[in-house]
């Protein structure tokens, strides 16, 4: 495990070497990034704005969910978008075989040698939404914390478990783009309050595919509004993420060379 951390760690100082190499273009970058990130809301601005709003949450409320969601796709680009696009490349070009002959798991490979310091850009802007809108609204508590700490790991695990499912894809469908935009178009669920959508949806998005955690529970967490389905949805987030780890392992077994 050490020398894992170790491997790791050397890969995270060589690519921030790599991208500090050419300055100007890694600060434009992340302002780019930032820039972005603060119009990430602009949608619920101009709701509230306009005088309408999303039933039973107010507006600081609803920009604590969104920045929550931008610190949790934050965090998982960090580790695991790497690997998405490290697998559709080496894939398509016909290079997958050098990943299985490395001393390396190939997960593990993928993950440490393709990291990507610009990904620091959203865990700083959903940083910086997240103490504008925690400011706004307060903590409920410190067991509020806590839960919140708990469900946040949880929607990791879900986006996580997408983005394994989505590369697991490109081993038989190498020209798979609209899979990255149908878990995009799904990912969108978890900015909003779950409560929004009608039981069939709200089902769908808490139990079968918890995008819901990604945002809504784990702010809810904070507000002091955690219900059980919270804690009963951590299950199939867990699950979701073991079946995507599951199904890459399953694909590799199946990989023929060349496109696939």
């Amino acid at each position: 495990m050490k020398r894992l951390f170790l491997i790791y760690k050397s890969c995270i100082k060589y690519a921030f070497a790599g991208a500090v190499a050419y300055r100007l273009n890694f600060v434009l970058t992340l302002l780019s990034a930032l820039c972005f990130y603060a119009a990430f809301p602009l949608v619920t601005l101009l709701v509230y704005g306009a005088g309408a709003s999303f039933p039973g949450w107010g507006f600081y409320e609803v920009l604590l969910i969104q920045s929550i969601f931008i610190l949790s796709a934050g965090f998982t680009d960090l580790i695991v978008n790497g690997i998405l696009w490290s697998t559709m490349g080496h894939i398509r070009e016909g290079t997958y075989e050098v990943v299985l002959l490395k001393p390396l798991p190939p997960l593990l490979y993928l993950m440490f040698t393709s990291f990507n310091p610009e990904c620091v850009s959203m865990v700083i802007g959903g940083g910086v939404l997240f103490g504008v809108a925690l400011a706004n609204t307060g903590i409920a508590g410190f067991a509020a914390v806590i839960q919140f700490i708990a469900l946040l790991i949880a929607g990791v695990a879900v986006m996580t478990g997408g983005l394994l499912i989505v590369a697991a894809s490109s081993f038989k469908w190498v020209g798979n783009s609209r899979m990255i935009e149908i878990y995009d178009s799904i990912m969108t669920f978890g900015k909003y309050p779950v409560t929004i959508f009608p039981t069939a949806v709200k089902a769908t998005i808490t139990f079968i595919i918890p995008v819901g955690m990604v945002g809504f529970y784990p702010a809810s967490a904070l507000l002091g509004q955690t219900s059980p389905a919270a804690f009963i949805a951590v299950v199939p987030c867990i699950l979701f993420m073991l079946f995507g780890f599951w199904l890459y392992r399953q694909m590799i077994r199946l990989y023929e060379g060349v496109g696939g």
